[in-house]
């Protein structure tokens, strides 16, 4: 190893950003690192293995100390792809040793994790074409939540990345969903995990990443540059350095994603960290002594989820997280973020977690107004979506727990028979999500990751029957489940192979026992077909009636031994009239009167009987539409008699 030299202040001043950065003129790269507790941080690069399977570096600089805690320097001749760490010397009774880059763009995919090191990423030679993208209004987003690792896994490999996930964006593109959030896509500890114990904020999972000497990789950035010019043949193809390394890669995702008209929400974890830190990590990063967990510069003693939840009341560890924020959707320009239990922050952070909150949405809705923040927070309440300016957090939907768990329970209820009492009132109160002011700032699901993980709760399918999750009576159920989720006041939110009746709890590892049957659907099973033939059916009605994305609602019918009910969705001021008809009956209701907002014709728009063994034999509907002749009923203008399917729903519109 050379002897340390002090690094030059050159291109250094008090806007010299976080981390290793390049300069845009080639000349080299500067560094700076909050270590307020440190006597000493160098800079460790041109590294080299050894005879050992480890790496060492045969340069160092000496940072140096600056105002607040900081060092900082400049490194002349450093490009691209140099691999670089911190040497940190601790206080007195403190330790020494190697630290990552809290703000390192990217690390080496060595299989070794806590041998690997950070890469210098030039963040302008990535070669978007994304330019004409922008995201959908957050009223009309549909959104899929997957994770990357299992979501769909190549024959011969341990697990998914980033781009096997592009090579199945012409399956969501048809599907019609309009936005993916993937689960936590930071680098994490291990090969397999749901995300959420995150360590290195601004690199992403490198297992999600196809490693640059994988043969395969020629035949990825084949196909990729296939879908680009399949949707336009003036677009340049990307070159095989534009798809290296695990950043690029991700970056490769978002940018196809939002060519294909796909919106990224990324999944962040806000309100702790970790689980296995390492010794490398953000962990004790100015090495102080570790007796006192409040001593670890970025973390209180609090536990949470196995790691750490952050100091909060510490300016430096809240603009990390802003800036981590402001790093993704500028850098990766994704869509928005889903924050991870923000309950937690607000808990556990006492007024300055609240304040962070208000800060990390103010400055990103500054940064990039059309970037949606969608908070994860128990009990929901209206505090959370209420703006800043009126002393609210600040975010601008909330995930939604009362419908979910009305439609889950009557599912259940009505898979114990005709007989059964099966409670439509529960989600005749939660239809409207009466604790926020503003309907569609609620995200409905019926299924997510904490939900059907397995040792968790079931899938749909299997809730509707227990004892054959492909009968009628799991397949009508399942329609009717996912049916009220698309046509209920809010943001529908699906998860990963619900579209298509998967009935299988899920898992982050990659066991044949949880994976997706992305096989029954390839080999033609004939409800998985039909199913996923009526999920991108009804999202398309959903996208083409405006009523079913305005905020008007009124559950007009509701009647639990007939297990019926029936709601009014609407633009206010502009009307756009839609009638949502929903039954858990198993029998077919003939002549069954509804009231309706206006006399006159109205058309039926869906009916869900239509997709049982597609296209159905045996359906019934109303011929195409009814007149609503009769009288005022439920406390609406008039009224019509209908047909209403088993186990179905219809949809009504002007």
């Amino acid at each position: 190893m050379h002897k340390a030299e002090t690094a030059s202040l050159d291109h250094i001043d008090g806007g010299t950003p976080m981390g290793g950065n390049l300069l845009s003129t080639g000349e080299g790269a500067t560094f700076r690192v909050w270590a307020p507790a440190a006597r000493e941080v160098n800079i460790f690069w041109d590294f080299a293995p050894t005879d050992q399977g480890r790496w060492t570096n045969k340069q160092t600089a000496r940072l140096q100390p600056a105002d607040g805690g900081f060092w900082a320097g400049f490194i002349p001749g450093l490009t691209a792809g140099e691999r670089y760490m911190y040497d940190v010397v601790g206080p007195e009774g403190g330790t020494r040793g190697l630290k990552r880059d809290p703000y390192a763009r990217d690390l080496t995919d060595t299989p070794m994790w806590p041998e690997c090191q950070c890469l210098l990423v030039d963040p302008q030679a990535f070669p978007w074409h994304d330019q004409g993208f922008r995201p959908p209004p957050f009223h009309e987003l549909i959104i899929y939540q997957l994770h990357i690792g299992v979501w769909d896994i190549p024959p011969g490999r341990n697990n998914g990345t980033f781009l096997d996930v592009v090579e199945k964006l012409p399956y969501l593109q048809r599907l019609g969903i309009n936005a993916i959030q993937p689960l936590p896509v930071v680098e994490f500890s291990g090969m397999f995990s749901l995300g959420y114990n995150g360590v290195d904020y601004f690199s992403p999972e490198t297992d999600y990443g196809v490693r640059d000497t994988d043969p395969a990789l020629a035949a990825y950035l084949a196909s990729i540059n296939q879908k680009l010019l399949a949707i336009n043949p003036d677009f340049k193809p990307y070159r095989p350095e534009d798809i290296q390394g695990t950043a690029n890669q991700l970056k490769v995702l978002i940018d196809l994603c939002h060519v294909h008209g796909i919106a990224v929400l990324l999944d962040v974890v806000y309100n702790h960290a970790g689980g296995d830190f390492g010794d490398k990590s953000i962990y004790f990063f100015d090495r102080r002594p570790d007796n006192d967990l409040n001593n670890s510069l970025y973390f209180t003693n609090q536990g949470w989820a196995g790691g750490l939840v952050f100091a909060y009341w510490n300016n430096h560890v809240r603009q990390f997280l802003i800036d981590n924020a402001k790093f993704y959707l500028t850098e990766y320009h994704c869509d928005g973020f889903r924050y991870d239990e923000v309950s937690v922050i607000k808990n556990e952070g006492g007024a300055h977690g609240g304040r962070f909150c208000q800060d990390i949405t103010d400055t990103c809705r500054f940064l990039k107004p059309e970037a949606i923040h969608i908070a994860e927070c128990w009990p929901v309440q209206e505090f959370i979506v209420r703006s800043t300016a009126q002393n609210g957090a600040g975010f601008d939907a909330a995930q939604n727990d009362g419908l979910r768990d009305a439609i889950r329970n009557a599912i259940d209820q009505a898979a114990h028979g005709q007989t059964a009492f099966v409670d439509l009132e529960g989600i005749a109160r939660e239809i409207a999500t009466p604790v926020l002011n503003d309907k569609w700032r609620a995200v409905q699901c019926t299924e997510n990751h904490d939900i059907v993980r397995a040792g968790r709760d079931r899938r749909i399918p299997k809730i509707a029957d227990g004892s054959d999750s492909r009968s009628w009576y799991a397949r009508s159920r399942s329609r009717v489940a996912l049916g009220l989720t698309l046509t209920a006041a809010g943001i529908p939110h699906l998860f990963m192979g619900q579209e298509f009746l998967e009935d299988k709890q899920w898992s982050d590892q990659p066991n044949s026992a949880y994976q997706l049957w992305w096989e029954g659907l390839h080999q033609g099973s004939k409800p998985m077909v039909d199913f996923l033939r009526f999920t991108r059916e009804l999202i398309s009605v959903r996208k083409r009636l405006q009523g079913l994305r305005g905020s008007g609602i009124n559950l007009f019918h509701v009647h639990n031994r007939n297990r019926v009910l029936a709601f009014h969705r609407w633009v206010p001021g502009q009307g756009h009239d839609v009638v949502i008809v929903a039954s858990l009956n198993e029998a077919t209701y003939f002549n069954y009167a509804i009231g309706l907002p206006l006399s006159g014709y109205w058309q039926e728009a869906f009916n869900s009987d239509v997709y049982d063994n597609w296209v159905n034999p045996g359906r019934v509907g109303n011929g195409g539409g009814i007149e609503a002749t009769g009288g005022g009923m439920h406390g609406l203008a008039a009224s019509a008699q209908i047909t209403i399917p088993a186990n179905g729903i219809l949809i009504f519109t002007r």
